[in-house]
């Protein structure tokens, strides 16, 4: 389902299963189910024009005629979905001689009722349909042009090229920082090219970044040019605009290939110095670059995007990085009260309302265009505190309307008319969640899936790798931010405030979502299709209270709202239900209607308390994800087998699961699964549960019919085992190969390998990322191998010694681990010394070795006792656990002090600890 075009795309799919389903409709039902096929086909394509087209650039009628159609669509979809339910009926009861006879009449006469009650419904979709229709005849393209405007639009990004230097705050810093980068230490550019992308979020300053460093050294060029490219550039045009700038020829006559030749002859023998600004496309780029000969006589490219795909693909990325707390502070001081000299220690002007902007600057997060518009807004208010705690409120949930707030969300809304239908869906859905919230990855992707956002399986891809690849391109093109695990892989995601309010204003408009925060808003829709309850207060209550739930499809209830949840009677065709950390334990009657929920396809009861869940599930046919973590469930009912379309199951591990588990063949996901002596025998079950892609799991102790299961899982991506009580196997998982699929594997508590497995390298598991494993012996050939791993961004590598009086040391070589950003190297005797470009992203490094004779062995791979920690560039922390037993104190010291010189002279100055003690004279990060 997309947002421009509502439920159509579901709908159209659905009244395709009727046709060819098992509902034996009358000839006449099919007839009237294909012509509406077909009109909603084309209503669907006029619908998609919208999404391409800008509010402000659409006629009224056309508004209001888009959205009574997604309006309308929704209303069919719960239509259909109501007769699925109905007309499959309750088809998993056991019945038995007469009971089984007399069911089976009653059953078979109700499905000739529901049948003939389809058809009439069907009839009456028809007739809305018409009425839509007639209301607005053509569905064709010209329904959606540009309509003429009674006042000039102007592109607000305009005004970056025309700031004036002293107007920029912190731009200085980070101007001779890319300077650096673009130019040698003696401030001359290099004899070869260099390329740099300008990479950022939508009004981090990118434009404003690439000029500064434009008019910085476009003295040392022979000629230069700043061209603007857009998101659709007209490419004869462009070229035409660089050849003018950089030669003054004015060429009105030629095509784009040879305006292209000529850039390019022109170029040929000339130090030249080009800002590309603006870019959206790989493929507008690589246009773009055929006018840009690769001379010996030097040349810089800048390219400024939103989209970091783009960046890497041009070359050499730069990340714009948001401004300090100072820089901000100087940036909304000078603009509000003009104050140009602002120091770390200065107060706010006014006292009273030095706290309120802290905290507005807060929300900005350092982004220029935030500050500065929320500065516009101050500006119009008076210099008291309440006026300023309005605007602080209102940033995130729908900001008041000025020219400046306009601009700003025009800016931003360019990425967002940019994107791909199902991209702007999966968007706007996060004006579920509330400001400042902490959106789990994995939750967010299931919640799209419940939805139906995410388009069937193709090319072999999973629905949740299809919703992964949605949520990393989200992050590719800056539109929201990743929050990253101890291991550097992103677990998370939050929404910049800024972005928040133009998500929430766009959601509003199209009544994707209904959020009730307790904060005044646009009067609420006449239909509520999808509720975010964020705040438990009186008028929030009284609103759902005395307004229709019937055709809510989601709710989303954050815990402080626990007390306002909607009884569940209210709802008739409810899909998603998201109670996650809500205490129900104080009266709410969950059990009692749960199982009506007849459409429900994600149930979240994680952490609220409950005790246990309703027979009645089992009535869930449509279930998809059932999240009832961090509850004291002692068991899940035995019925909840029954749930076929079931494709994650998350649970405590206190939680038993029935027998019969292995029934559940679409599951995905199954975490936190508990086997001990009294229900081992599920372990052989899960071998049918080849959808499987995660598995966490723990065992009371080691069973080897574990192996067996494994063998037979080959879809897996990640697997996690645990064995109660600190118990460990050796050789346990020796003769166990992992799939082609592996991405994340965990074992190091429970079972370790012999020796490092032979699956384990590149070509049989490329993709793997994430690995913790515990191993007897480790030889410097298998770190060599795991050091070849394309996609290792997180390793943890326990090893096992019964001769700690052999002392080994182990290289890191030039280039191995290339992806790599955690590393933990846990039970080496000897010292590992890193090798010049080893780990070159490593962040944070944890080292367990001995003491003794570690200056002797890391001397003889040609190292010092700081054992090459220069060599890691992007290193910040360096934990080492050693072992003291076997050294002299002299050792130690020795040991310490090369460790803190090291710190000093690396550029990043990192953390260093010594068995959990931090090393004095090194940086806190």
């Amino acid at each position: 389902m997309e947002i421009v075009t509502g439920a159509l795309p579901s709908v159209i799919t659905k009244l395709g299963e009727l046709l060819v389903g098992e509902y034996n409709l009358q000839k006449w039902v099919k007839g009237e189910i294909m012509f509406l096929q077909a009109e909603l086909e084309s209503m669907k394509g006029a619908l998609e024009k919208v999404s391409s087209t800008p509010p402000d650039r659409l006629d009224v009628q056309d508004k209001m005629w888009a959205r009574n159609l997604r309006e309308l669509s929704y209303d069919i979809e719960d239509n259909i979905d109501t007769f699925m339910v109905r007309g499959k009926g309750d088809e998993s009861a056991k019945l038995h001689g007469v009971r089984k006879f007399i069911d089976r009449s009653v059953g078979l006469f109700r499905k000739v009722r529901i049948r003939h009650e389809i058809g009439t419904e069907i009839s009456d979709i028809k007739k809305r349909v018409l009425e839509v229709h007639e209301r607005h005849r053509r569905y064709d393209i010209d329904m959606f042009v540009d309509k003429p405007t009674t006042h000039t639009l102007v592109d607000p990004r305009l005004f970056a090229h025309y700031t004036e230097a002293k107007e920029l705050v912190g731009i200085d810093d980070t101007r001779d920082e890319l300077i650096k980068v673009l130019m040698d230490g003696n401030g001359v550019p290099f004899q070869q090219g260099k390329i740099v992308s300008i990479v950022g979020f939508g009004g981090l300053g990118k434009t404003t970044l690439a000029k500064a460093v434009f008019e910085k050294i476009r003295a040392l060029f022979d000629c230069c040019a700043f061209v603007s490219v857009s998101q659709t550039p007209d490419l004869k045009k462009l070229f035409k605009g660089l050849l003018y700038d950089l030669s003054k020829i004015n060429e009105e006559t030629l095509d784009e290939k040879r305006l292209i030749d000529v850039v390019r002859e022109f170029l040929k023998t000339k130090r030249y110095l080009i800002v590309m600004d603006d870019i959206w496309d790989i493929s507008v780029w690589k246009v773009i670059k055929c006018a840009l000969p690769d001379n010996d006589v030097g040349y810089i490219v800048i390219t400024t995007t939103r989209n970091a795909d783009v960046a890497e693909n041009v070359g050499g990325a730069y990340k714009v990085k948001a401004l300090s707390e100072n820089n901000s502070r100087k940036l909304l001081y000078k603009r509000v009260f003009g104050i140009d000299n602002v120091d770390d220690t200065e107060k706010c002007p006014v006292e009273e309302l030095a706290e309120v902007s802290d905290r507005i600057l807060n929300k900005c997060a350092g982004v220029p265009l935030a500050i500065i518009t929320m500065a516009s807004l101050l500006g119009c208010k008076a210099r008291n505190k309440m006026d300023w705690y309005e605007v602080y409120r209102s940033i995130g949930t729908g900001l008041e309307n000025n020219l400046d707030v306009e601009n700003m969300r025009k800016i931003l809304s360019f990425s967002y008319y940019n994107m791909p239908s199902h991209l702007k869906t999966c968007l706007l859905y996060f004006s579920m969640f509330p400001e400042d919230y902490i959106i789990e990855k994995d939750h967010l992707i299931w919640m799209w899936i419940a939805e139906g956002f995410i388009q069937s399986e193709k090319q072999g891809k999973s629905l949740f790798g299809r919703g992964e690849s949605y949520f990393n391109e989200l992050i590719n093109r800056s539109m929201i931010q990743p929050i990253y695990s101890l291991g550097y892989t992103v677990y998370g995601c939050r929404v910049h405030d800024m972005v928040l309010d133009l998500i929430c204003s766009l959601s509003s408009e199209a009544n994707l979502v209904t959020v009730l925060n307790g904060k005044d808003q646009m009067p609420p829709p006449s239909k509520f299709r999808r509720l975010s309850i964020q705040n438990g207060k009186d008028d929030d209550s009284m609103t759902l209270t005395h307004r229709s739930l019937q055709q809510v499809r989601s709710v989303v209830v954050v815990p402080s709202a626990s007390g306002i949840i909607p009884v569940l009677q209210s709802f008739q065709v409810l899909r998603v239900m998201d109670l996650r950390g809500c205490d129900l334990s104080q009266g709410y009657n969950l059990n009692k209607f749960l199982g009506n929920l007849f459409h429900l396809r994600y149930l979240g009861l994680g952490n609220t308390s409950i005790v246990e869940l309703p027979e009645e599930i089992g009535n869930l046919q449509f279930l998809q994800i059932l999240d009832i973590w961090e509850n004291e469930i002692s068991c899940l009912p035995s019925n909840v087998v029954q749930l076929k379309q079931l494709m994650c199951l998350n649970i405590d591990l206190s939680t038993r699961v029935p027998n019969g588990i292995g029934s559940l063949t679409s599951l995905e996901k199954l975490s936190r699964l508990s086997l001990d002596e009294s229900n081992m025998d599920i372990i052989e079950e899960l071998g049918q549960l080849t959808e499987l892609r995660v598995l966490h799991i723990s065992l009371d102790e080691w069973n080897h019919k574990l192996v067996e299961c494994l063998h037979k899982l080959q879809k897996i991506q990640e697997l996690t085992i645990w064995v109660q009580g600190g118990q460990t196997n050796i050789g346990g998982l020796d003769g166990w190969v992992a799939p082609r699929s592996l991405c994340n594997l965990d074992t190091r508590e429970c079972c370790w390998f012999s020796r490092l497995p032979a699956w384990l390298n590149p070509s049989l598991v490329p993709g793997l990322s994430e690995l913790s494993i515990s191993v007897r012996e480790v030889q410097q050939a298998d770190l060599d191998i795991l050091g070849k791993l394309p996609a290792l961004r997180s390793l943890s590598l326990f090893v096992y010694r019964e001769d700690f009086g052999i002392l080994v040391g182990f290289v890191v070589g030039s280039g191995s681990f290339a992806c790599l950003r955690y590393c933990a190297f846990m039970g080496f005797v000897g010292p590992v010394v890193l090798q010049h470009g080893a780990m070159p992203r490593l962040r944070v490094f944890k080292l367990q070795m001995s003491a003794r004779g570690a200056r002797e062995i890391a001397s003889s791979y040609g190292s010092g006792l700081d054992l090459g920690l220069g060599n890691l560039a992007s290193l910040q922390w360096f934990l080492v656990y050693l072992d003291c037993a076997a050294a002299t104190d002299e050792e130690v010291e020795e040991f310490e002090a090369a460790l803190r010189h090291a710190t000093k002279i690396h550029p990043n100055h990192p953390y260093v600890g010594i068995n959990g003690k931090r090393i004095e004279g090194t940086d806190e990060h």
